[in-house]
């Protein structure tokens, strides 16, 4: 009993510091950029991009690698190699090295979070697994919530590269705790790791991110970025070729086959493409609209991850008894009227009516997380649910990314960036109230329309959760036919 506990707090140490690590470097670009005397753009935001580059590329081998020789390896080899990263990126002496670092940094955050959700179904049965994903995904919602502003915090009163030094002793800590926590892998399989396909995913992935990430920049018809998405398309075309082939593939592609698992994933990926945009899109809202400082925009934002880190666990609980589809179907609906009502926001809401619509946001996704997780693990058959969460998090991130994307250039498209970026720099009495009205015009009919195609997309997973049918009465995964083995 104790020691499932333990797994699952030195699985949540691992998740909050990737999850802090992707939060907490974005509001220390421009001290960063000072420091080697480089202009906001787009070399300072590959500190950003190559971290996330780096992890979407190597999630799904990771997930598989951790079937072949063990969660507890591949785990601690990620812990140490973040560890180690983040000891480099605070030593950076030029932007170049950080980058490098940052990007060494990504693998080993990949080697944690690939097989971190099959660590948790391995200590946990399936009749208390829902409130172990709970919880955990509790410390994703803090580390999400708690790193702009502890970066900002970090930055003003010591400097930027201690944002990084402070994952060196809790990476430590953890590596000490791994030893005596995590159950030895024991005899694992000889089956060899499929290289070709292993390439392929991670050029096609890497070059994916690289293209959402900086599609507004580039330009969505420009050569350079038509060309990357080319190729990405090419490499994922051939890891489908490869790995449908292959004896032992990197992604069974069988696991798609499975229509409780394939719902799972396609719901969560549907989600976090409807739904990380907000996060997003309401800064702009905050600061160039309605003229708020950046502390009072990142307190505004902290209910809707406290609310996901409050219901998240009851729901994987309800979830242990009751099942996933009507639970995750219902709180991506409430999510989806959360993010309509976010839309209907003008310049005159007060601050009540921007909490209480981020709350109830916030409890739709907690409804919808840990229940929607907990089907997708208990799914995964034995031998394959390393790389099953390894699929998990690749549609996590690959939707995230995605969100950004989209509701970055719908807005942009309808003119809310540009009218935004003329609200922010007008100076008292440079406009007349005519023109401010219509500015504020311009940026509402496009803020509006980047949340509620959001909303859109996050009612069709909403039918996505649905298809699943119900799973009250199957069998945990711990003891199922390995039916994907039978081949």
């Amino acid at each position: 009993m104790k020691s499932r506990w333990a797994v699952l707090a030195l699985v949540a140490l691992g998740t909050f510091m990737t999850t802090l690590d992707a939060s907490i470097v974005n509001i220390s670009l421009p001290s960063i950029a000072r420091t080697f005397h480089t202009p906001i753009g787009s070399a300072v935001e590959w500190v950003i991009i190559a971290y996330l580059i780096a992890i979407a590329a190597t999630l799904l081998t990771f997930g598989r690698l951790s079937d072949l020789l063990g969660r507890k390896p591949v785990w601690v080899a990620g812990l140490a190699i973040f560890t180690l990263g983040s000891i480099f990126c605070g030593a950076a002496g030029s932007l170049q090295q950080l980058i490098v670092a940052r990007a060494f940094q990504g693998l080993g955050g990949a080697l944690i979070f690939a097989p971190s959700f099959a660590m948790i179904t391995d200590a946990f049965s399936a009749v208390d697994r829902g409130r172990a994903l709970g919880l955990n995904a509790v410390v994703f919602a803090i580390g999400t919530s708690v790193g702009p502003t502890l970066g900002g915090l970090i930055t003003e009163h010591l400097t930027w590269r201690w944002i990084f030094y402070l994952n060196v002793p809790l990476g430590a800590l953890g590596l000490v705790a791994a030893h005596r926590v995590l159950p030895s892998s024991g005899t694992r399989t000889q089956e060899p790791l499929d290289v070709p396909g292993a390439a392929c995913l991670a050029t096609g992935l890497a070059l994916l991110t690289a293209t959402l990430s900086f599609g507004q920049e580039w330009g969505w018809t420009s050569p350079r970025l038509l060309a990357c998405l080319a190729v990405a398309l090419v490499a994922l075309a051939g890891a489908g070729a490869i790995e449908g082939r292959v004896r032992y593939p990197i992604f069974d592609l069988a696991l798609l086959r499975d229509r409780v698992l394939a719902s799972a994933l396609g719901s969560l990926t549907l989600a976090m493409l409807g739904l990380f945009g907000v996060s997003f899109m309401l800064p702009f809202y905050f600061e160039e609209l309605r003229g708020f400082s950046v502390e009072k925009s990142g307190l505004l934002l902290t209910p809707l991850p406290l609310t996901i880190a409050v219901v998240a666990p009851l729901s994987g609980t309800l979830a242990d008894r009751i099942g996933s589809r009507w639970l995750a179907s219902g709180g991506l609906a409430l999510a989806c009227l959360g993010l309509f009502l976010l839309a209907r926001l003008d310049a005159t809401s007060t601050i009540g009516d921007i909490i209480w619509r981020l709350i109830l946001t916030g409890l739709g996704q907690g409804l919808f997380q840990s229940p929607n997780t907990r089907a997708l693990m208990n799914e995964a058959p034995r031998g394959e649910q390393g790389q099953t969460s390894g699929l998990l998090a690749t549609g996590r991130v690959l939707g995230q990314s995605f969100s950004v994307a989209l509701a970055g250039a719908i807005f942009a498209g309808l003119g809310g960036a540009a009218a935004g970026r003329a609200l922010a720099s007008a100076s008292a009495g440079a406009m007349t109230s005519a023109e401010i009205v219509a500015l504020q015009q311009a940026f509402l009919a496009a803020f509006r329309g980047a949340l509620t195609i959001s909303a859109a997309i996050a009612g069709i997973g909403v039918f996505a959760a649905l298809v699943r049918g119900d799973e009250r009465g199957r069998l945990p995964s711990a003891v199922m036919v390995d039916r994907y083995q039978l081949r």
